[in-house]
């Protein structure tokens, strides 16, 4: 195996299927195949999942909300996602807990580094919600700090696309692929593969992050055994 623990990023929206919203169920079996292919291949696997699918400041700007109750509201909705992922593992008999900033019992386990670790040592697989537990930072910071106090081996951010673009590749046809890149480049280029603050945070520590097509089948167990596949930010 290339990695030992990965941190997966997972969007809301991939929950939602075609649409984006709400969840498939034929989604979020298709996304826990994924996982459960890695799993048994010995992987240590933490997820951050966002919320998207239930609730986005950004779609929602027109309410009269601040921005603290609007993300307040987001990251209760990765909390939904997180017990999803949660049940859906364990009905295949795999070793999971939902844990999440701000967790509640009743809901999620509240999050701690130390719990983390120790779980992901026992094969557990440790879905994270809540996000940073804070307003104002997306779920991809979340990722990249979660991945970071967890020491992970790797970030892999799993999109619509087969890796990072110089453009979008669905409106423009010549868009560049980038197979690598800097750090630096994706913030010279202003690349919108994850937010700003998130590349900053994996530059300062050196944490790779691999970006990679979560639509096709067996991708992950792909990026996680060293196959050629999607682009590396390094």
């Amino acid at each position: 195996m290339k990695y030992k623990r990965i941190l997966l990023k997972i969007s809301g929206e991939v929950l939602g299927g075609a649409h984006g919203d709400w969840v498939d169920p034929d989604a979020l079996d298709e996304v826990c195949d994924e996982i459960e292919g890695v799993v048994k291949k010995g992987i240590q696997v933490a997820i951050v999942v966002g919320g998207g699918n239930f609730w986005r400041y950004r779609d929602n700007k027109s309410m009269v909300l601040s921005r603290s109750t609007s993300d307040a509201l987001g990251m209760m909705a990765t909390m939904m996602n997180a017990r999803l992922l949660e049940e859906t593992l364990q009905r295949r008999g795999i070793k999971v807990k939902a844990l999440a900033a701000h967790g509640q019992p009743y809901f999620v386990d509240d999050y701690s580094p130390e719990k983390g670790k120790d779980l992901l040592a026992t094969k557990t697989v440790v879905v994270l919600g809540g996000g940073t537990g804070n307003p104002y930072f997306t779920t991809d910071t979340a990722a990249a700090l979660r991945a970071l106090e967890l020491d992970c081996n790797v970030l892999l951010k799993s999109t619509k696309v087969d890796g990072i673009y110089d453009s979008d590749p669905v409106k423009n046809k010549k868009a560049k692929f980038f197979e690598s890149i800097t750090y630096d480049e994706v913030l010279k280029r202003k690349l919108e593969v994850m937010d700003l603050s998130s590349i900053l945070l994996c530059k300062e520590n050196n944490l790779p992050v691999h970006v990679f097509s979560g639509q096709k089948k067996g991708n992950l167990l792909k990026v996680v055994t060293g196959k050629k596949l999607g682009s590396l930010i390094f």
